[in-house]
């Protein structure tokens, strides 16, 4: 059926090994992941630095896979057209700290890209009832923002299935993307709740058996976890061309 997706992969290389980062990218590719999970952290709104403009710059030109940009930090807006410039296809910003959520979604839009939006393991799901209707995913942390490696919380398994109730009713085609101790164990209980995007670090780019293994391993979890009544409606897979 027309507009019927698969759950998607987005490995998030933070957890990559940034000697090999394109190596690395372009391997994930071939092995069938989705887009590109990129996170920036101020050291402000989180406890840690990590990533830039010139990172985006740089894997825009060795993949084809959309890349988003996932802001942990306290200025979302300051740092919107820099990433739009180097490649961002779409730019989530949180909702916590945000005084003028809309607006800061609204001027993604401008730039031409997907907008999203993040809540963290203590937020509540209503709070995306606002502005639901305006974005094109909602990204639930399934770990507290600012670490790779961090163990799963499984309270939020819940609170996705009430975020892919709230979406269903308000956006029907919104993602419901997941982040934060996503693997073999965790994948199902995120996939059965609702998720259509699953983010993975250290699942993957830590993965002794290599990259290709691990997406290969979580593809067949995610696919046995899976029930034709699971298959969302959502909206057409992001292009970068």
């Amino acid at each position: 059926m027309s507009g019927i997706h698969a759950v998607k992969l987005a490995p998030s290389i933070l957890a990559a090994d940034f000697a090999r980062l394109g190596e690395q990218v372009v391997e994930a590719e071939k092995a069938g992941a989705d887009r590109i999970h990129v996170d920036v952290m101020d050291g402000n709104f989180v406890p840690n630095l990590s990533m830039g403009p010139a990172i985006v710059g740089s894997l825009r030109k060795v993949t084809r896979l959309p890349l988003e940009t996932h802001l942990m930090v306290s200025d979302a807006d300051v740092f919107l057209d820099a990433f739009a410039s180097a490649g961002s296809d779409s730019l989530l910003v949180h909702w916590e700290g945000n005084n003028n959520l809309h607006r800061t979604v609204q001027r993604i839009k401008a730039l031409g890209k997907h907008a999203g939006v993040a809540i963290n393991p203590a937020t509540p799901a209503e709070v995306l009832g606002e502005i639901v209707q305006d974005v094109d995913l909602v990204l639930v942390m399934t770990v507290n923002p600012g670490f790779g490696h961090q163990q799963f919380v499984r309270t939020t398994v819940s609170k996705i299935a009430r975020v892919r109730e709230l979406v269903d009713r308000l956006k029907p085609g919104c993602e419901v993307e997941v982040d934060g101790g996503i693997d073999a164990a965790t994948a199902p209980l995120v996939v059965r709740a609702g998720a259509t995007v699953l983010v993975a670090g250290s699942a993957i780019f830590g993965d002794r058996e290599g990259v290709t293994a691990a997406m290969a391993r979580l593809q067949t979890v995610i696919s046995s976890s899976e029930r034709p009544c699971r298959r969302w409606h959502v909206s057409a897979s992001w292009s970068t061309d």
